[in-house]
């Protein structure tokens, strides 16, 4: 009970910025109707409740079971194991995210039908399959993680050639949903479990973080292959908000609650399962280990229907609105302001992102600080969203003037910066952009765009998410470039948990 209200007064301070900026909003220049004013509050109450159950189920079921898989995987020494084991997790992990169940909902609505929500899921968790899978084979023989993604951002960059620009929103996008609440943790414990049987404890410590930034760049590659192969040019149909016009307060949410629940029970089926076999062929855990994971992953599951269902019923709606009533206003810099004060504070309130800065605290064992990750990746998410509200603005802004510079320059800062934080910088890519993050400020653009006269809400819509997911490639590696900067003047070392010291400096 005392880690459980620790976590919930954590999620507390985390979601409350959000929730004064909203209301300080209603009062003043974007004004909401009183019903929906409350689902908003009732939605963030359940926010707290289900993210703070949601992270406690994390730390005792999901992250132990991904670091006994890893470990178990690793302890085989077989290369064929590791290949076979990434596929079959990677694509069970990735086919069950709910996010990409979302982002492929949509797909489907704006093609009208031309690109099915099933083909999106599929192919997207084949490549996530694919390249986890490698990404595993990379940590076992020490393969150089920005030579990794060096090659594959740059077979992205030639793909990205010939791929439609409908579809390379799509396909940036995907990146983000697939790396969403559920995955993120096993990732992250997969990971570290395999890279924790290596002798050298700092290459250990280095190939800890990296697979989720790996696994990102394969829906990427796996969407723009689907383009170039369907030769589908143009993306057709409209996109339909799921709002609702009554004044019902409790309706959205008695409507969602079977949907999320059963997209959170598939995600975690698989892995319940998993878990099951394993069990009996390797972990061979003693009864009191295996139900305590067992009531973790049950936890999960109540904390992220509770989450998700506060997200789709109050959150979504509010974004869209309150998007399209600041687009409206004869001040266009007021959206654009608000747009950078939303992603600063939107990312705080994300799931995965705490998994992710907690094990980098302890990981580096205090060198690098959660507070201060947390900090620089609540800068870059309000840079992105703020340059995203300004190519709504003017049409003549394309997504890729955005894209390619920005992954060329965190490519190249990869040969420069320490390459613990090169692995930290591609993870946090994917889990910045999570369910929230995603939901509530892709509804926001989206608000945006319908207000604008020239936007284009299916164009200018999808692509928020791949801002979201940039901007911290490049805004942590300049976190790490600092941190080097002053190692240095200490006569510290840069790359590992020895660099910080206990002098308080």
């Amino acid at each position: 009970m005392n880690v459980l209200t620790e976590k919930l007064k954590e999620v507390m301070l985390a979601v409350l910025p959000i929730t004064i900026l909203v209301l300080i909003l209603n009062f003043t220049i974007a004004p909401l109707e009183s019903h929906m004013f409350v689902r908003f509050i009732i939605g963030v109450l359940l926010i707290i409740l289900g993210l703070s159950i949601f992270l406690f189920g994390i730390d005792i079921g999901v992250t132990p079971f991904g670091t006994l898989m890893g470990s178990s995987i690793a302890k085989t020494n077989k290369m064929w194991v590791v290949i076979v084991a990434g596929l079959i997790l990677g694509f069970f992990i990735s086919i069950a995210e709910p996010d990409l169940h979302i982002l492929a909902g949509q797909v489907d609505s704006v093609t009208s039908g031309l690109i099915s929500k099933t083909s999106i899921v599929i192919v997207v968790s084949v490549g996530i399959a694919v390249l986890l899978s490698l990404g595993l084979v990379r940590i076992v023989h020490g393969f150089p993680l920005y030579k990794f993604l060096t090659i594959a951002y740059l077979i992205i960059f030639v793909l990205a050639i010939f791929t439609s620009p409908h579809f390379l929103a799509i396909s940036f996008d995907a990146s983000g949903a697939t790396t969403g609440a559920m995955t993120v943790p096993f990732i992250l414990a997969l990971s570290l479990g395999v890279s924790s049987l290596k002798k050298d404890s700092k290459a250990s410590e280095k190939d800890s973080f990296g697979l989720v930034g790996i696994a990102s760049a394969g829906a990427i590659m796996s969407v723009m292959l689907m383009s170039i192969i369907s030769e589908s040019d143009k993306i057709t149909g409209s996109l339909e908000y799921d709002i609702y016009e009554s004044n019902s307060i409790i309706a959205p949410f008695i409507h969602n609650l079977p949907a999320i629940a059963g997209e959170v029970l598939l995600a975690l089926l698989p892995l319940l399962v998993t878990f099951i076999v394993f069990q009996k062929i390797s972990f061979k855990l003693k009864k009191k280990a295996f139900r305590k994971i067992l009531k973790g992953l049950s936890y999960t599951f109540i904390g992220l229907v509770l989450f998700l269902l506060g997200v789709n019923s109050g959150f979504m709606e509010v974004g869209s609105v309150v998007g399209y009533e600041l687009a409206s206003l004869e001040n266009k810099s007021i959206v654009i302001i608000i747009g950078f004060i939303l992603g600063l504070v939107t990312v705080l309130a994300e799931p995965a992102v705490y998994v992710l800065t907690h094990q980098i605290e302890d990981v580096t064992s205090g060198y690098v600080k959660r507070s201060v990750v947390m900090v620089a990746l609540s800068i870059g998410i309000g840079f992105s969203v703020a340059l995203s509200v300004l190519r709504i603005l003017i049409p003549e802004i394309q997504l890729w003037h955005y894209l390619l510079p920005g992954y060329i320059i965190s490519i190249l800062m990869t040969y420069f910066v320490p390459k613990l934080f090169v692995g930290i910088a591609f993870d946090s890519g994917g889990v910045a952009s999570g369910p929230m993050t995603a939901t509530f400020i892709l509804a926001f653009a989206q608000g945006a765009a319908e207000s604008i006269e020239g936007a284009n809400v299916l164009v200018d819509g999808f692509g928020i998410i791949s801002m979201v997911a940039l901007t911290p490639l490049i805004t942590l590696q300049i976190l790490g470039l600092i941190f080097k900067a002053k190692s240095r003047k200490g006569g510290l070392e840069t790359d590992g948990s020895k660099a910080y010291q206990t002098s308080k400096q």
